[in-house]
């Protein structure tokens, strides 16, 4: 293999290293707007002479023949088109599918630039095979333009939308910006600038995160400026458009600046600056003649045209139409911008006052506008015709016949749907009451079920009521102070689990108790309990939380014992004071907040002691998985958190 010099190319009057060099025997290639935008006005020349040093077994000569058709669509259509084919031979003569798939992407994308859409369609299929779905983004690009340049747009976008799954399933931030920026431009055909403008700003936004300006990323900046245009938005238009036409002549992407100069000149005209739409028209027509398009050769005079007829220079305007007419030839396939220049022609034949002319222009016109919406309406006519043609021959008996038998095969058939419908409703109906019948049974059942379980908890609390009497009774008989109070605990703690079911068969749900109601009677009981209800003032300052009643239980005797702890320690010698309690859910976890104002704790308190009440708190903690805390300043303080979805 024969050593390939560095080659050396000129970006912006700077001398740099070529992006190709033999290294230990083997070629490395950095590939423009990929791995670098290092895109020089001798880049493609000096990639092009390459080509000699490179043997024809080579396949990195396929991968440079691509970029070179490729890259000179933005410059020269024609020139383009011989490299891609030249490629294609050498890939079919090495059998080499994968770039003969390769190859025909860009030969489809140039073709449809030369306006040969079946070609570029045919071609574009054809290569759906062999090329690999993460590469296949920019073929299903280029098919999309095939139909956007037909007019149908939902094909399109069904296209479009292809390339931005490609890109998101394997994280190709090229293939996604290349899909929003296809959607905002056929947004703009459907005149939904908006949604237009928003989804070209979220393609910009992709590119410049990946900091390459390419020919898409220039395209782009395009449709946002025509959709901002649309939104009568027009220095904002310009900005993007200048933009556009800054890397355009950087780069030497020529149709996108024809493009571009274009919307710009009628942006000036919109404006009232008729000077600058004639020079912009004209930068459009300079940059489609270099690309010897002729697609665009005809839509710059139709700007230059347009813009004089609305600087009323009319003689100039018919000049610059005459010559789109002449560019287009007869063979030019886009009827609508053909009519549009005839259209413009005849204003400015009227305004010359060349009437007879501006007659036959405007005849013109409105023959290829015909012309472009005739092709459905001339099948039609053609099956129409066939018809009658087939109808006459036929004799009036047989056509009598056929229709007498036509009437009775349909009776027949409206016969048996009917009855198939009557039998199908008949099912449907009894399927209905069955399952009516079985929903009133299921109704019946769960509201049973509920009777009998708020029947359970009626009992549960009327034997806690007995116990709790028959405490009560049993303190009176007991001398000892001592073990008088430790049955008014008791008597406390039977309390509470006795108001809990009384609330689940009084209240519509079963399972839950509704906390702050049910704090405040229990503090306000075990308040009256010890004779305080004049100087305790008692407060849950929380929001309504349901809780099941397997935590509701535990949680209940907590607080009753605090409460009791407070009441016996906290307010000695009958001194005012105030007690609050709080239950707050964060997340999945559970604050309770017990707290008193009282004289706060000098020694270490009694729920810490070795009595029954701190060993009771304790259980009840490690049951429900929680963790305690106590605070003893100004009062004393004990808290709780305790994580939900660790039931006790």
């Amino acid at each position: 293999m024969k050593r390939l010099f560095i080659l050396l190319f000129i970006l912006n009057q700077d001398l740099a290293q070529a992006q190709i060099l033999e290294k230990n025997g083997l070629f490395q290639y950095k590939e423009v707007f990929v791995d670098t935008d290092n895109f020089g006005p001798e880049y493609l020349v000096e990639l092009e002479n390459s080509l000699t040093q490179i043997t024809s077994d080579s396949l990195l000569r396929l991968r440079i023949l691509n970029d070179l058709g490729y890259y000179y669509h933005t410059r020269n259509l024609n020139k383009a088109l011989k490299f891609i084919n030249q490629g294609l031979d050498e890939a079919t003569d090495r059998n080499n599918s994968y770039w003969q798939g390769k190859l025909q992407v860009s030969q489809g994308a140039i073709l449809l630039r030369m306006e040969d859409l079946e070609l570029a369609e045919l071609i574009l299929k054809n290569a759906i095979s062999k090329i690999p779905e993460k590469e296949s983004w920019l073929l299903y690009t280029n098919l999309g333009y095939v139909y956007e340049r037909r007019g149908d747009l939902g094909e399109a976008f069904d296209f479009a939308a292809k390339t931005l799954k490609i890109g998101e399933t394997y994280g190709d931030q090229k293939a996604m910006a290349m899909a929003y920026s296809d959607m905002s431009n056929l947004f703009w055909k459907q005149k939904k600038f908006e949604i237009g403008l928003e989804y070209g700003l979220k393609s910009i936004a992709i590119f410049e995160e990946r900091g390459i300006n390419d020919l898409d990323y220039d395209f782009t900046l395009h449709v946002v400026g025509n959709n901002l245009v649309q939104l009568n938005r027009l220095e904002e238009a310009q900005k993007y458009f200048e933009k556009s036409i800054q890397i355009g002549e950087k780069y030497g992407f020529y149709n996108n600046l024809s493009d571009t100069h274009i919307a710009l000149s009628e942006l000036y005209a919109q404006k009232g600056d008729f000077q600058a739409a004639i020079s912009s028209g004209m930068e459009a027509l300079k940059y489609a003649e270099l690309l010897e398009n002729g697609f665009m050769v005809v839509r710059s005079y139709l700007s230059l045209g347009k813009a004089s007829n609305a600087a009323g220079n009319f003689p100039e305007a018919a000049d610059f139409l005459e010559k789109s007419i002449q560019a287009a030839t007869t063979d030019f396939g886009d009827k609508y911008f053909l009519s549009l220049v005839y259209l413009e022609l005849s204003k400015a034949l009227e305004g010359s006052r060349q009437f007879a002319k501006a007659l036959d222009a405007t005849r013109k016109y409105d023959q290829l506008s015909q012309e472009v919406f005739t092709d459905k309406a001339n099948e039609q006519m053609i099956f129409l015709q066939t018809q009658m043609e087939l109808t006459q021959k036929e004799s009036t008996i047989k056509l009598q016949e056929a229709q007498l038998a036509r009437n009775k095969i349909m009776q027949v058939f409206i016969l048996i749907l009917s009855g198939f419908l009557l039998v199908f409703l008949f099912v449907l109906y009894r399927i209905f009451l069955r399952k009516k019948k079985y929903s009133q049974l299921l109704e019946n059942k769960n509201l049973e079920k509920e009777f009998l379980l708020k029947e359970i908890h009626h009992r549960v609390k009327n034997n806690l009521e007995t116990i709790s009497s028959l405490l009560s009774l049993q303190s009176a008989k007991i001398e000892s102070r001592e073990f008088q109070a430790i049955m008014e605990e008791t008597q406390n703690r039977v309390h509470s689990m006795g108001m809990i079911h009384k609330r689940l068969y009084q209240g519509q749900n079963m399972k839950s108790i509704e906390m702050k109601d049910f704090f405040e009677g229990l503090g306000n009981y075990i308040i009256d309990t010890f004779d305080a209800s004049g100087r305790i003032r008692f407060s849950t300052q929380m929001d309504p939380i349901e809780l099941d009643v397997d935590w509701a239980i535990p949680i209940g005797l907590i607080v009753n014992e605090l409460i009791s702890n407070s009441l016996k320690y906290a307010f000695p010698e009958n001194t005012p004071g105030e007690i609050g309690v709080s239950l707050l859910e964060k997340g999945s976890f559970l604050h309770l907040i017990v707290s008193d104002n009282g004289i706060g704790m000098s020694q270490p308190p009694e729920i810490l002691g070795s009595g029954f009440g701190s060993e009771l708190i304790r259980l009840l903690t490690v049951q429900l998985d929680g963790k305690m805390t106590l605070i003893s300043q100004k009062g004393t303080e004990v808290s709780f958190e305790f994580q939900i979805n660790k039931a006790a």
